[in-house]
């Protein structure tokens, strides 16, 4: 008998595999708030792919203004169709595109129960590479006292995390 026609309630979820993915979800939460507090943003590189995710994000998404993420924008029926085929493009090319991941809602805030959606990594790096390249996470640095006290103001090179 084939796993896809049992009956659902054969299923059950595994509590020790939600603690485990809830337990990577913060700390990669954690590592690039971290992140975003120690460099010039608009150098960050979140994967050898900024290039293409943010080209095509911009092209589906030109007006969004990714300075507030509303929830219920991004995931009413209609964008949430949108959202579906623009994380499909990237499901040969970006690993882990539909993983589970914690993205800020406004980007004046910190991870907290009231500012963080749950997303696909691949719409968390849509977002945050547009955030990064438009100078919105900039402001972290400002705003809040983070682990890491290094301030790259004068930064160069691209610097590169969560590849």
């Amino acid at each position: 008998m084939d796993v896809l026609t049992r009956p659902a309630e054969e299923f059950v979820n595994d509590e020790s595999l939600e603690l485990l993915w809830a337990t990577r979800a913060m700390e990669h939460s954690d590592i690039y708030f971290n992140v975003l507090c120690s460099v010039d943003t608009r150098w960050l590189k979140l994967t050898p792919h900024d290039d293409l995710i943010y080209t095509t994000f911009r092209q589906d998404f030109p007006e969004l203004n990714v300075s507030y993420i509303k929830e219920n924008e991004i995931k009413n029926n209609i964008n949430k169709a949108k959202w579906r085929a623009f994380c499909e493009k990237f499901k040969t090319i970006v690993e882990d595109y539909s993983f589970g991941t914690l993205m800020r809602a406004d980007t004046k805030g910190d991870y907290s129960e009231s500012n963080t959606i749950l997303v696909p990594r691949v719409q968390f790096y849509a977002i945050e590479i547009a955030r990064n390249r438009e100078g919105l996470n900039n402001e972290v640095k400002k705003l809040f006292k983070c682990a890491s006290k290094a301030n790259m103001e004068d930064q160069s090179q691209p610097t590169e995390i969560l590849a």
